[in-house]
């Protein structure tokens, strides 16, 4: 996060916001100058990821659910933009620590024994890392005592767009955020890789929510897309993995997306519709019978 801020420092901050007496290596400086970064760039992330993945992914039909709620859209996003400054408190705690170079972040392939490998292997693990992680505290924030207080509130959306992707309690989507600033705190990151792997988390946790079900047939025993996410907010107990399916085969709470078994939402949504239509035609003929004897009871008098 050092790099966004010195980029900040030098193009804005210092010579338009802050007095020259203030020094960019100021603590406080420091933690004032986060707080705004961590709360414009995840508002920024959030709305145009969002934006983006339900104007050009999803899937518009779903929208007639009828486990969609009224406004649905508009209280994703109150709710998001609700959470989002609350969760930059912590976060910039962690960012500071990042700053002040009491993490594994490193400017250069050269500082890594392993160079550019090192690199690729980082990404790598931090994914399978972050993963696991995930996975276990989404299984803790789903126990009795504590689903109704944090995660109960993101379980509200049943069919999810993807503006519920970031529409969480504060403390619950801190927690789970938290195995990404963990990681480099444990291991070796390059600083650029970081901030994509930051981005890539962001998008990921949009695309899970998107309501596009199709994952390639390679990599569908792996993969923990938006299929097994939603059947998540359906079924509630099962589908906890961010990335794959591995910790739901081994903590024995995977589901196979009803998506896949064409019983999906977006099934759901074709019955309803079929079943809207044919209470429509019953109560036409009732009304064009009605008619027809009204009309014949006038003709006989």
């Amino acid at each position: 996060m050092d790099i966004v801020l010195d980029y900040c420092d030098h193009y804005f901050l210092s010579p338009y916001v802050y007095p020259s007496s203030w020094q960019p290596d100021d603590p406080y400086r420091q933690i004032l100058s986060l707080l705004v970064i961590a709360n414009l760039g995840g508002y920024a992330l959030y709305l145009i990821l969002a934006t983006l993945s339900f104007y050009l992914v999803f899937d518009h039909r779903l929208m007639k659910h009828p486990l969609i709620l009224k406004d649905q859209i508009k209280l994703e996003i109150k709710c998001a933009c609700e959470a989002i400054p609350v969760m930059s408190v912590p976060t910039v705690a962690v960012f500071f620590a990042e700053v002040r170079g009491y993490s594994k972040l490193y400017n250069s392939a050269s500082d890594n024994k392993f160079g550019w490998f090192g690199i690729v292997g980082s990404v790598v693990s931090f994914i399978f890392f972050t993963d696991m992680c995930i996975y276990w505290i989404h299984r803790f924030l789903h126990l009795k005592g504590v689903y109704k207080f944090l995660h109960k509130l993101h379980h509200k959306w049943k069919v999810p767009t993807p503006f519920a992707s970031h529409a969480f309690h504060p403390i619950d989507g801190f927690l789970q955020s938290l195995p990404y600033h963990v990681y480099p705190f444990l291991f070796p990151l390059h600083k650029v890789t970081y901030l994509a792997l930051f981005v890539f988390v962001n998008f990921w946790t949009v695309s899970i929510h998107d309501g596009d079900y199709r994952v390639p047939l390679l990599l569908k025993p792996f993969i923990n897309g938006c299929a097994h996410h939603t059947d998540h907010h359906l079924f509630y107990n099962y589908n906890y993995g961010q990335f794959f399916t591995l910790w739901d085969h081994l903590g024995s709470s995977f589901r196979y997306p009803s998506a896949f078994d064409g019983c999906g939402p977006l099934e759901e949504v074709v019955k309803h519709r079929k079943k809207q239509q044919e209470q429509e035609q019953q109560q036409q003929q009732k009304q064009t019978g009605e008619e027809v004897t009204t009309e014949t009871v006038k003709k006989e008098n």
